[in-house]
């Protein structure tokens, strides 16, 4: 809104209310009417476009400030860990002042006037964010950490490492900080460097989860992690390479087991076994009645799917004749129709901060439709106890999905 001379006083001659009024709108359509009445026709929300590209900044900044948030709790629990033992002793409340030494002495004053103020306006939620400590960026804390590098040294591997990632995250850190449009490439940057360094402040001990927005929201939707439209989809994601990577156990049940058996190389399913990880699998038996109820659904002819399932059968057979320990690698079949094709895979207990214990599992699960085959129906990735809380009791859906998996199995026969 401007106002020419004289509108805003500066001219004895003009009053407020005799000079025009500008009013300067941005985005698309026309100027408004000018003059003194009341301005009518304005739209009272964004246009389509407008929300849409405002939800794609939030979904890209939203993101990185989750993975900028995570990093920051971390180096402030590490500072406050390593260098409150050092230097409380002597200085008290004033240790930080003390660590930071002559040169961050200026930005330590400034936090800790940013402190009395949120002391003040109530804006202090938590009676633990009362600390100088609580009020440093990112930097600052990084600056402490450079500073006394001796102190962490015991426990941190590679200072080079830590600080390249650091260096990463401060352009996420100054865009978002600022509410400015964020890149999918520096999202995507972001997510790595801060995942990278999570783990390295973190001293390897699995911390981390594989996504930390999903570890988040998970628990909402009962293990569901990602949905994908289709199997092709679903492989752009995650391949089956990446889905069984250090499995220790693998449970599949399907019509024909496509997916593993068309999409992971018999040599690759030999070496998961024989590094330890038990299969079960469980194929519809291709001389079932369900089979021709199957292929009437699908449109296909008779025999068709029958002997597609024998081959892929065959297939897993010939892995099993490789193994030494035949009894860890289980082929079964059974009669029924069934309703889903599931990959349930148990990986490596992890232990995470504060004791946690992590659960790498992991499950796709593919509903059967009437008419669509396998690689056409839609895929749900979960993630066992992905954003449940600790101790909770709650099951997810692979739990569900696993306890049917154990019906289906003590009602199947072995193949030999």
């Amino acid at each position: 809104m401007g106002f020419p001379a004289g509108g805003d006083g500066t001219d004895p001659r003009a009053g407020s209310s005799e000079a025009p009024t500008l009013i300067v709108r941005g985005g698309r359509g026309p100027l408004p009417p000018q003059g003194g009445g009341p301005v009518e026709g304005l739209p009272p929300a964004w246009a389509a476009d407008q929300w849409d590209d405002a939800y794609r900044r939030v979904r890209l900044a939203g993101r990185a400030y989750v993975w900028l948030n995570l990093v920051e709790q971390r180096m402030r629990a590490l500072v406050d860990e390593v260098l409150r033992p050092v230097y409380a002793p002597a200085h008290g409340e004033e240790w930080v002042t003390a660590a930071a030494g002559p040169a961050g002495e200026e930005w330590v004053h400034r936090a800790a006037a940013v402190r009395e103020v949120s002391r003040r306006k109530g804006y202090l939620l938590d009676p633990l964010d009362d600390d100088p400590l609580v009020f440093l960026t990112l930097p600052q804390l990084r600056e402490l950490m450079v500073q006394h590098w001796p102190c962490f040294e015991p426990h941190l591997v590679d200072r080079r490492e830590i600080e390249l990632a650091l260096d990463e995250l401060e352009v996420a850190r100054h865009v978002v900080s600022r509410n400015r449009a964020l890149s999918q490439t520096v999202l995507d940057q972001t997510e790595r460097a801060a995942a990278r360094l999570l783990a390295l402040l973190d001293g390897a001990h699995g911390g981390v989860p594989a996504d930390v927005v999903e570890e988040l929201v998970a628990g909402r939707y009962a293990d569901v992690v990602a949905v994908h439209p289709d199997r092709v989809r679903l492989q752009r994601d995650l391949p089956v390479e990446d889905l069984l990577d250090g499995a220790r156990r693998l449970d599949a049940v399907g019509i024909g087991l496509g997916m593993l058996c068309q999409n992971y190389t018999g040599k690759r399913l030999v070496r998961l076994a024989s590094e330890g990880c038990r299969v079960r699998l469980l194929f519809l038996n291709p001389a079932s009645s369900a089979v021709r109820r199957r292929e009437r659904e699908l449109g296909i002819g008779r025999g068709e799917l029958g002997r597609a399932v024998e081959m892929n059968i065959m297939h897993v057979r010939r892995v099993r004749a490789r193994l030494r320990d035949q009894g860890s690698f289980e082929i079964r079949v059974f009669d029924e129709l069934p309703r889903f094709t599931a990959y349930l895979v148990e990986g490596q207990r992890t232990t995470g901060a504060g004791g946690r214990r992590r659960s790498t599992d992991l499950g796709v699960v593919q509903p059967y439709l009437r008419r669509a085959r396998g690689i056409e129906s839609p895929a749900l990735v979960l993630r066992g106890g992905a954003g449940q809380e600790s101790g909770g009791t709650e099951p997810g859906l692979l739990e569900v999905y696993r306890e049917e998996f154990e019906g289906l199995w003590g009602d199947s026969r072995p193949v030999s």
